[in-house]
């Protein structure tokens, strides 16, 4: 298992927050940008995103929670970027944002609302390098992480085996101590995490979520 840390804190300032993950065993940095369309809240700028970015090594695990992320991904792309991850929910054009992301060598992922039915995807998987289930309605963090969402994670990863792919699963929204040992259990592949990682030993939290 992966962790993904994310700077979308109530608590600490996103630069602090970066450092923080830049100096521990975190897999990746999670980049929440939201429009203030698509969802009600406004984070970051492209270039305030580019700033923030040069204050860290590791590889960015970039969530777009916008209306328009094809207006993104270019610049997004010459940063030190892993994965970038459009909401279904968002457009129509999955096929032409799947495929500008992968034009830019990028690794492309798929984010689908709490509301969102696992088999709404199901056309797209095989074009996947990642699902991001989102556990929390997007658009704030500090939310309460909504069980009903975990019957997602078994029907997409039986979906992705049965079809003999390697798309993998993230989980983003509320994951802290409550809910990281099942989460382990169903085998999700990539956690996201802002206020628990930050809070205490940071290294410590990620070696019991990676099981060492």
């Amino acid at each position: 298992m992966e962790v993904s840390g994310s700077f979308l804190s109530n608590t600490i300032p996103p630069k602090e927050a970066v450092k923080i993950f830049d100096n521990s065993i975190v897999d990746y940095i999670h980049v929440d940008i939201m429009d203030g369309k698509f969802v009600d809240n406004k984070t970051y700028t492209v270039s305030e995103v580019i700033k923030l970015s040069e204050l860290t090594t590791k590889m960015l695990d970039i969530h777009l929670m916008v209306k328009n992320p094809e207006k993104y991904i270019d610049e997004l792309s010459m940063l030190n970027t892993k994965y970038i991850t459009f909401h279904y929910e968002a457009v129509k054009n999955h096929i032409d944002i799947i495929n500008h992301i992968k034009n830019n060598g990028l690794e492309v992922g798929i984010a689908i609302n709490p509301e969102t039915s696992p088999k709404d995807i199901f056309p797209l998987i095989k074009y996947l390098d990642l699902i991001i289930i989102m556990s929390v309605h997007p658009g704030k963090s500090g939310q309460t992480f909504l069980n009903s969402v975990l019957y997602k994670i078994d029907v997409l990863k039986k979906y992705i085996t049965d079809n003999n792919l390697k798309t993998k699963i993230s989980i983003d929204g509320g994951v802290n101590e409550t809910n990281i040992d099942i989460l382990k259990e169903k085998k999700v592949d990539i956690l996201v995490s802002s206020s628990y990682l930050l809070k205490g030993d940071i290294n410590n939290k990620v070696k019991y979520i990676k099981g060492y």
